[in-house]
């Protein structure tokens, strides 16, 4: 069951983020910066085929797949990795797996009412992002 995620969010939580950030090797001096951020999200989604642009103040990032197809990713400006990607939904819910260096990489999105929330996983490593609709 595919859900409408189309909107722009905003973050309201980001709870262990800064560890998330560890796992990936990402240094300690961007670690101070990025967990500053307040991420925001716009999402187009036209059947298969979705777009989620992730907003910051510091730097941009743009995910374009088509849901069920593995395409490379590359991380450059995150975590500065490549890893081949698949998205595909699990019910009401988006779940993406990324193969490539790091254990166990990858994130699930869901919509409850006005809510988006973001689990992103990374060697065993669990960080929440929720967001609001606006």
């Amino acid at each position: 069951m595919t859900v409408d995620l189309n909107g722009y969010w905003k973050m309201i939580s980001n709870d262990n983020f800064n560890e998330y950030m560890k796992a990936l090797d990402v240094k300690a001096a961007m670690r101070k910066i990025a967990k500053k951020l307040k991420l925001n999200k716009e999402i187009i989604q036209d059947g298969d085929h979705i777009i989620i642009k992730t907003l910051s103040k510091l730097r941009n990032y743009n995910m374009d797949f088509y849901v069920g197809k593995e395409f490379e990713e590359d991380l450059t400006g995150l975590d500065d990795r490549k890893c081949m990607t698949t998205i595909s939904w699990e019910g009401d819910r988006l779940v993406c797996v990324q193969k490539g260096e790091k254990e166990g990489r990858g994130w699930t999105q869901w919509v409850e009412e006005d809510q988006l929330h973001l689990e992103l996983r990374v060697c065993g490593v669990v960080c929440k992002q929720v967001f609001k609709k606006t």
